[in-house]
């Protein structure tokens, strides 16, 4: 044999042996680590509903093998377990579910690194007291399930740990301190649980943290003196809690912080950043609102150039609209509303190129709007409402905006007719609100042209004359609000909105405080069977009641009062079985209430009195739930919670 074949056959030798010990290895890496099957074992034992069929498929002794189990290929120890609710393929995509109780011998896979039990929505229990066994577990993932209790002291023991999912569950009590020791966390995500106390000090330990969210919680007091310390941070979410006091100043140290919610607390004092150029210059998404800050808008907040979303709106901030916003090229959502913002609009505002929502409503901004906001070609959304802008009229500019389809002038000061240029603006109207104003006339015919338009608000205005047939053209209308006006007539063209779209669009309807005669009797059920709130009282409508009413399943509020309405109480109001709020008082209703009204089980408010109702009341609930004004002013009832009535 020569030289050169001597060393194939060493080389062929060398590689069988080396795949002989490979395949002993495995075979014995295969046999599950008795302390890893145990924990497996008893995680299964535990979930009685598996929809992905996964655990069904966990027999053996071969963990290793098993669907959503990874092992280390040297120690043959589990070191992953992903079982995640939402399961994403190359073929399908699938929402799974697991019911049952999340076992705490779980805590004996002591080599796992990841932990995936995210989004199961059935899995109950608590988290494990013995949690901290699990050393070297990076990623922990349990949110969007029904976990209970507290967070174990014993997680600050995991001090590998990179990522803390355990948001929306039903987790409660006080956050441990021992969250402070787990400096390698790049993500610690709480929110959407019952946690109370406060926001713990040793946060700031937490140095590598990159995304914190603790909102949609309980938690008190006052946000860390020291949160600035996480430098990494770039996306911070603490709204919808009970923090009081006033926001750091160290927050202007955050200087890689992109994303910042802070609303819906109680947090006062003054808006603290950001104090000099150059801070915080990567934050896009600001939200403030919901407090009670005060002091005025700081015109440092012009130095924020990567704004794009600011939301500071139901505050107490006061003083002007400072002129450096002008500099936030790349805002494109402004929310100032529900302030006590005073002076008048700063020029500045045209040039927000990209602005797509502007806010402004109930403050004491005054007028004239600056012709500089014609500028704002990308405007979608302008409100304007409750200020003292005393405009007479609308700018002509505001219907010429090439991108504006949502208008909000409410309280304004508009006077005389609704204007003519609003039929033909550049972009579709789809939502108007010219409410409390001073307009007159009456609607105009060409307002059933605005086939796009979903919300239409004139009330409190002077508006007289009937509706025009035209309102049935109206192809996607699902709120109309025409109440505290001199309208006369029929109200039947309302009815009819929509009746080539079988369904409708309607959802609510505000006819109240008018004058109209007639029409209720034309209810066009196809129309109106989505419908939630229906309010036609103070009104001078009379006849009985149409049995179509029956038909209006969605139906949750109806107010009939102070019209003339009589005959019997139709029956068919009892088939309203979501129905809520029913008020029928000051009107001619005649005869016993029907007994079938005993079906409506959601009824919370109910108001028969003065009419000309007789008989028992039928006994039970929930009409026995009501007091007596609910029924008063009807000489010939009687029965609880009245008198009862004379044998």
């Amino acid at each position: 044999m020569t030289k050169m074949g001597c060393q194939m056959l060493w080389l062929l030798l060398a590689l069988t042996l080396m795949m002989a010990t490979v395949s002993t290895g495995g075979s014995i890496v295969e046999e599950c680590d008795p302390g890893d099957l145990k924990g497996l074992a008893s995680f299964r034992g535990g979930i009685h509903m598996d929809t992905s069929g996964r655990l069904a498929k966990w027999v053996g002794r071969r963990c290793c093998r098993w669907q959503g189990v990874s092992c280390n290929n040297e120690t043959g120890r589990v070191t992953e377990v992903h079982l995640p609710g939402f399961i994403s393929t190359v073929d399908f995509v699938f929402q799974s579910q697991m019911e049952g109780w999340f076992s705490p011998s779980i805590t004996l896979l002591t080599s796992l690194e990841v932990l995936d039990l995210g989004g199961l929505a059935g899995l109950s229990g608590r988290i494990p007291t013995s949690i901290g066994r699990l050393k070297n577990l990076r990623k922990l993932y349990l949110y969007g399930n029904k976990l209970r209790g507290s967070v174990p002291e014993s997680i600050g023991k995991l001090l590998k740990l990179e990522e803390l999912h355990l948001h929306e569950n039903r987790l409660s009590g006080f956050l441990p301190p021992t969250l402070g020791c787990l400096k390698n966390l790049n993500a610690l995500l709480l929110h959407s649980n019952r946690f109370t106390g406060s926001i713990l000090a040793s946060f700031s330990n937490l140095t590598n943290l990159m995304h914190l969210d603790l909102h949609a919680n309980s938690l008190t007091g006052h946000i860390p003196q020291n949160i600035g310390d996480l430098q990494l941070l770039k996306e911070l979410d603490l709204s919808d809690n009970l923090l009081n006091g006033e926001i750091p100043a160290s927050v202007n140290n955050l200087t890689s912080i992109s994303v910042m919610y802070l609303d819906a607390n109680h947090l006062e004092g003054e808006i603290p950043f950001p104090s000099n150029y150059g801070q915080m210059p990567l934050l896009g998404f600001l939200r403030l609102q919901n407090n009670q800050l005060g002091g005025k808008i700081p015109p440092n907040l012009g130095y924020l150039v990567s704004l794009q979303r600011v939301s500071l709106e139901n505050n107490k901030l006061e003083g002007a609209i400072p002129y450096s916003l002008g500099n936030l090229e790349a805002l494109t959502e402004l929310y100032l509303s529900g302030n006590k913002l005073s002076g008048v609009i700063p020029k500045s505002v045209g040039q927000l190129s990209h602005l797509i929502l502007l806010t402004l409503s109930h403050n004491s901004i005054q007028g004239p709007l600056p012709n500089e906001m014609s500028a704002l070609q990308n405007l979608q959304t302008l409100d304007l409402s409750f200020n003292s802008l005393t405009l007479n009229s609308i700018p002509r500019w505001v219907a010429e905006l090439p991108s504006l389809s949502r208008i909000y002038l409410a309280g304004c000061g508009i006077k005389g007719q609704i204007p003519d240029m609003l039929k033909s603006t550049p972009s579709p109207i789809q939502e108007l609100d010219l409410s409390a104003n001073d307009l007159t006339g009456g609607i105009p015919a060409w307002m059933g042209s605005l086939t796009q338009l979903y919300s239409l608000n004139l009330s409190r205005n002077h508006l007289s004359s009937s509706i025009p047939a035209s309102v049935a053209d109206f192809q996607e209308l699902g709120v109309l609000d025409l109440h505290s006006n001199n309208i006369t007539g029929s109200m039947e063209h309302v009815f009819k909105i929509g009746t080539s779209f079988p369904g409708g669009s309607l959802t609510y309807v505000d006819l109240s405080d008018n004058s109209f005669t007639s029409g209720i009797q034309q209810i066009s059920v196809g129309t109106l069977e989505r419908v939630v709130y229906l309010n036609l009282s103070h009104n001078l409508q009379e006849g009985k009641l149409p049995t179509s009413m029956e038909k209006l399943k969605a139906l949750q509020s109806l107010d009939l009062s102070y019209n003339k309405f009589g005959f019997g109480l139709v029956e068919a109001l009892a088939n309203l079985s979501h129905l809520e709020t029913l008020k029928l008082q000051r009107n001619q209703f005649t005869g016993r209430i029907p007994a079938e009204f005993l079906n409506l089980k959601n009824l919370k408010d109910l108001d028969l009195s003065d009419n000309l109702l007789v008989g028992e009341i039928p006994a039970g609930k929930p009409l026995s739930d009501f007091p007596q004004s609910c029924f008063t002013g009807n000489t010939g009832l009687c029965g609880k919670p009245l008198s009862p009535c004379k044998s």
